[in-house]
């Protein structure tokens, strides 16, 4: 089974979110169970500036793009045992930045779609059975083969996959520009087909043409069909339900390990939490400028500050938090006006909370192991990777139960001494507050069962192993039916 993963981001090499991650992790995991799985992405400044010596050129070909005429280069790297293929053209994808400006960022990835399919075989030495798409980013490509090669014989067994890492990012864009850079027929630029409100929708796109469309949670896939998750889509999701389904994401359990972490002050595992956690609780305290004392209990947040994020419900009851003796520490950037607020209050309230408005992935890892709660207030979370990985880390997650979210963090019943975290299902700051009062009172109070309840979070199993095995037989399924 040869299967080519289509991707704007491949951790480390490139990354800006969850879907980084994901292109970075999974194919390794495949390919550890007998799938010839590849990768393409393009070949981002960054890449080409760190990796020159290591990139093999395989060739290069004009691609046709409207009344366009582009170069487009074909590299090769071996990474991480996996191949990587690389579409190169200097004019789209030699900025220092993945993304740069959304009308900008929807012509440089029309490009990369349909350089995409142009190179397959020649001068890429590799044609699969299968491609692997992921988000707006690679959408258009099933539309392009039905437009542009399968009138013609080519591409008529290839199967397309198709995953929604974030239904909110749809690759919307006007008619002109993309009826003229992708030369669509109007069977295929309808309403039928890839328009969306008389506009075309990549994302829509991908729904409509791939033969099997899946979501980064079992929950989020249930959770698009309907009118408050479904960001305008979920009536044309009801009617593809029999093709969607979802796959929870894992995370890298050798990048994210306590017993051999590099970043942090004192190395443990499952057996060794209390002493382990409680060095890199003191060190992080000190760090960050916090009263040092491990029996206050610390809450962190490591986030993009967007209202995704459930940024406003954490806000509003902020200061009643850390007047309920909790310590907080966050860490992020994102939308400018939150910004401001964090830091405002940070620098009224030092020694309970510290803001860090910047990307510090060493930071985070600490954070991650000197922590005892993690809080993801999220008002939607696809699937969601910092919760699987502060649980690696024995930090309990305070979660909304939203999404991948609500599928991996189980609340912690006291009596039966079951479950790995906490969890609140309304979108509301005083059940977010009343929770972190809760957590932090068996903290206090109930050392037993927060020992616990931080063994059954570090026992969980949040390797890729299960959903990699997943994908392969959603593969072969496809593959199977012809």
């Amino acid at each position: 089974m040869k299967v080519l993963l289509v991707t704007s981001e491949l951790a480390p090499l490139a990354k800006a979110g969850g879907l980084g991650d994901v292109a970075g992790a999974l194919p390794q995991r495949l390919r550890k169970i007998g799938v010839d799985i590849r990768c393409v992405l393009p070949l981002y400044k960054q890449i080409k500036d760190k990796y020159t010596d290591k990139l093999d050129f395989l060739g290069w070909k004009m691609i046709r793009m409207g009344w366009r005429t582009l170069y487009c280069g074909v590299y090769r790297m071996d990474f991480n045992e996996v191949p990587i293929y690389f579409i190169d053209n200097e004019y789209y994808f030699g900025h220092n930045q993945l993304y740069i400006e959304y009308t900008f960022d929807v012509e440089r990835f029309s490009f990369f779609q349909r350089a995409v399919l142009e190179v397959i075989g020649d001068p890429m030495d590799f044609e699969p059975d299968i491609l692997h798409l992921n988000d707006w980013q690679s959408g258009m490509i099933p539309a392009l083969m039905e437009a542009h090669y399968r009138p013609y014989g080519k591409f008529n067994q290839m199967k397309t996959v198709y995953t929604i890492h974030n239904l909110k990012y749809q690759g919307i864009h006007s008619y002109d520009l993309i009826a003229e850079m992708m030369e669509l027929p109007d069977r295929i630029m309808s309403e039928y087909g890839v328009l969306k409100d008389g506009v075309p929708n990549f994302m829509k796109a991908g729904i409509v043409y791939a033969d099997r469309v899946t979501t980064v949670s079992p929950t989020y896939a249930g959770e698009i069909m309907t009118e408050y998750f479904g960001e305008g889509l979920n009536w044309l999701l009801q009617s593809m339900a029999y093709k969607v389904s979802g796959i929870l994401n894992g995370i890298d359990v050798d990048a994210y390990d306590p017993a051999t972490d590099k970043y942090i002050a004192a190395n443990y595992d499952r057996n060794t939490w209390g002493e382990g956690k409680t060095d890199c609780k003191v060190a992080l305290q000190k760090e960050m400028g916090l009263t040092v004392d491990p029996d206050i209990p610390l809450a962190v947040m490591i986030s993009r500050l967007v209202d995704q994020k459930g940024v406003d419900l954490l806000l509003h009851v902020l200061d009643e938090m850390l007047d309920d003796g909790i310590q907080v520490v966050i860490l992020g950037t994102g939308d400018p006006d939150y910004e401001h607020r964090f830091w405002h209050m940070g620098a009224f309230r030092g020694g309970r909370l510290t803001v860090r408005l910047e990307f510090d992935q060493a930071l985070s890892h600490r954070m991650y192991a000197g922590a005892d709660l993690f809080l993801m207030p999220s008002l939607f979370e696809p699937c969601g990777l910092s919760q699987m990985i502060s649980m690696r880390y024995g930090t309990i997650p305070l979660v909304r139960a939203t999404g991948g979210l609500k599928d991996t963090v189980t609340p912690f019943n006291v009596e039966t001494g079951e479950g790995n975290g906490f969890s609140f299902p309304n979108i509301n700051a005083h059940d977010f507050l009343f929770l972190t009062k809760d957590a932090a009172k068996i903290y206090r109070e109930k050392p037993q069962s927060w020992a616990q309840l931080v063994d059954n979070a570090m026992k969980g199993d949040y390797s890729w192993d299960k959903s990699a095995q997943q994908y392969k037989d959603l593969f072969e399924t496809v593959l199977a039916q012809g």
